[in-house]
């Protein structure tokens, strides 16, 4: 286990709207406001977009993901951090629950969903912290490398 300590900075309350896309809305609004680390709540309605719904084999590196399309409408319920990339960047991964009618796909959202008509977000932000994702040569993944100093 890695980990580092932070404090938290500003809160903010978010409605995003019809066509508002996850992860690049909120990637975006965190470049304008100048915020580097947090963590994001969401809840509301998606469709169109794509989820990671998991390996295709989770023995062979370098992971190719499998890929749930979302056609119509869901509910959303989802959960994500936000930490600068190699580059410096802010980069959102979050996975989230989508459901329709009695079904739920749960899954990442980087490949990109939209909104439908609301999306309520809380995002806190995170200080005095100097974390970064680092990409992985093996799996391609963008790891967490925590980081106080």
């Amino acid at each position: 286990m890695k980990y580092s300590e932070a404090r938290q900075g500003r809160i903010f309350v978010i409605r995003l709207e019809t066509g508002d896309r996850l992860p690049d809305t909120i990637e975006k609004f965190a470049t304008d406001h100048n915020l580097q680390r947090g963590m994001c709540i969401i809840i509301g309605g998606v469709g169109p977009g794509r989820l990671v719904v998991g390996p295709e084999d989770s023995n062979k590196t370098p992971v190719i993901p499998m890929l749930h399309e979302i056609k119509e409408v869901h509910e959303i319920a989802g959960v994500g951090t936000i930490f600068p990339d190699e580059s410096g960047a802010p980069k959102l991964h979050m996975h989230a629950a989508l459901g329709r009618k009695g079904n739920t796909r749960t899954g990442c959202v980087r490949k990109g969903v939209d909104i439908w008509n609301l999306g309520e977000v809380i995002l806190l932000e995170l200080t005095d912290n100097f974390s970064i994702r680092k990409k992985d040569s093996l799996t391609g993944f963008e790891f967490l490398e925590p980081s106080g100093k």
